[in-house]
């Protein structure tokens, strides 16, 4: 794993206890990074897994796959190429290889919450917000189909990055994503329990995006 001009370069066996304790690209995402991985069962097993592999799979409650679709991802494709993540997770499964991850760096604020029924579990619900000089995303992931990604209006990005975000604007956005975001019912929790988590997780990270572009202002 390596930062090449503009450009994280993490190859598909960097493990996610490499990933975890990079110093460099947890400064990048303010700490997302870990806090993305850190509950996936154990250090020994974040010894073993691997990036390529928890995108590869796409699975419904990848914390990996929820944290990397709020950045501006890109995977490698041994046949295809590079594409982005977004469209990596849409696509059918087939029998290329995953090379490496390579995430653009922007002047950005991101940050990742998940709820889980015990520390070590697969999530319940998960949330992953970003905002740069570009755009700004909510991700919800373990719904517990695979991650899917909403956009902000330029609007909600702007004030976000100023931290001038009002509750009305929270809520406003909140809205619209719960009815756009198809939540479903497992042996961990009930539809109607995700949608109450994504009330939650989505004000808590609004906010600390928020109270982070104030902090800024102020210093």
């Amino acid at each position: 794993m390596e930062l090449k001009g503009f450009e994280f370069v993490i190859g598909s066996m960097v493990t996610l206890r490499e990933l975890e304790t990079h110093p460099g690209f947890c400064v990048y995402t303010k700490g997302a990074a870990r806090d993305s991985v850190k509950d996936i069962v154990g250090v020994q097993f974040r010894n073993l897994a691997t990036v390529g592999g928890s995108l590869y799979g796409r699975f419904g409650f990848s914390d990996v796959l929820t944290f990397f679709l709020a950045l501006d991802t890109q995977v490698e494709l041994y046949h295809a190429g590079r594409v982005s993540l977004e469209e990596f997770s849409g696509m059918p499964k087939d029998r290329d290889i995953l090379v490496r991850v390579i995430v653009k760096k922007h002047s950005l604020a991101c940050t990742y919450l998940a709820h889980r029924n015990t520390r070590t579990d697969f999530p319940v619900l998960a949330c992953a917000l970003s905002v740069d000089e570009r755009e700004g995303k909510i991700v919800v992931g373990a719904r517990p189909s695979k991650a899917v990604m909403w956009k902000m209006t330029s609007e909600e990005a702007k004030k976000l990055r100023e931290g001038k975000l009002t509750d009305g604007e929270k809520e406003a956005m909140f809205e619209r994503v719960s009815g756009e975001t198809v939540l479903g019912s497992n042996m961990r929790a009930s539809r109607e329990y995700r949608e109450h988590l994504l009330g939650v997780l989505m004000e808590r990270g609004l906010d600390a995006l928020n109270q982070e572009a104030q902090g800024g202002e102020q210093a």
